[in-house]
């Protein structure tokens, strides 16, 4: 198998479960060492109360094919944070690849609740997780990846930028931490373009991680088993998916071309030729747009 990643450093900020797992796996099958962080551990689960830990997420990696380290880290400590970034350092002493999917923030908000009714404490405390996060990472471990050419920064969200813009994304608090993670990949690809690294915003679709198969009552090999319900998770799509995406434009000569741009994983599968795991190439978005926002059945003929 080819492993265009061989050398390579990663770190997946938020890898515990869904987008994070898949992306570390699959940077791991391309043959990159990944630091996965996290704050559920084997020994201690984090509020979520759920079975996945960065362990078995760095061991995932390592079966891959890959070398899985995991680190716990609370990203909204910069102490610890800067303690990560320093032992990637001392061991590896280079940083090619920062992946920030800190998130952790599905219990804390409500669906088409307006910001005056919505619970204060929960809202602000999802904007930290999903935000304050994100710039406490890069604040550390930018230096670190800037020291060799060709770096690249993915900014994980919720939806496109396009999408986004036109779209009312679920509550004040939800909108305002997804469009905000947009905007900290455009900046930062201001900051990184002329240092010779790249930034990123990537969004995968519909996503079928551990807590939305649970939510329906599925496992990955019955996923199919809750169209009945709810049809139009026709085009969701597994975490490798976009996992195969970061790992595509990590080892793009070209990534640069990318810089500031907002991305998605199905326009990227078409881009380098990927597919999900069952060989399709669900193109989340675009459906969301032509099928599901417009009223029409459930149909990914064409879209997947």
């Amino acid at each position: 198998m080819s492993q265009p990643l061989q050398g390579k450093v990663a770190l997946v900020a938020g890898a515990t479960r869904g987008a994070g797992r898949g992306i570390a796996v699959e940077l791991g099958a391309a043959g990159a060492t990944v630091y996965v962080t996290g704050r559920s551990t084997r020994g201690r689960r984090s509020e979520y109360d759920r079975p996945e830990t960065i362990e078995d997420t760095a061991d995932l990696v390592t079966a891959a094919g890959g070398h899985g380290i995991a680190v716990p880290t609370d990203h909204l400590d910069p102490a610890q944070v800067r303690t990560l970034v320093d032992r990637i350092a001392d061991e590896q002493g280079r940083l090619d690849i920062l992946v920030n999917d800190i998130w952790g923030g599905e219990h804390l908000f409500a669906w088409d609740s307006p910001v005056w009714e919505h619970d204060l404490d929960n809202g602000l405390r999802l904007l930290r997780l999903a935000i304050e996060t994100h710039a406490i990472t890069s604040h550390h471990a930018l230096p670190l990846l800037l020291r060799r050419p060709g770096g690249l920064v993915v900014e994980m969200t919720d939806g496109t930028d396009a999408y986004n813009r036109e779209n009312y994304r679920v509550s004040f608090f939800y909108d305002l931490a997804k469009t905000s993670v947009i905007r900290m990949a455009f900046a930062l690809g201001h900051e990184l373009g002329p240092r010779g690294a790249t930034a990123v915003a990537l969004t995968p679709g519909w996503l079928r991680s551990e807590m939305m198969l649970d939510h329906f009552g599925v496992r990955e090999d019955n996923w199919r088993d809750a169209l009945d319900r709810v049809p139009h998770f026709a085009i969701s799509e597994t975490p490798h998916y976009v996992g195969r995406a970061v790992a595509a434009l990590a080892a793009d000569p070209d990534v640069a071309r990318w810089n500031g741009a907002s991305l998605d994983s199905g326009s990227l599968a078409r881009t380098y030729g990927f597919t999900d795991l069952d060989g399709s190439r669900p193109d989340a978005w675009r459906y969301m747009v032509e099928v599901q926002d417009a009223g029409k059945s459930a149909d990914t003929t064409g879209y997947r």
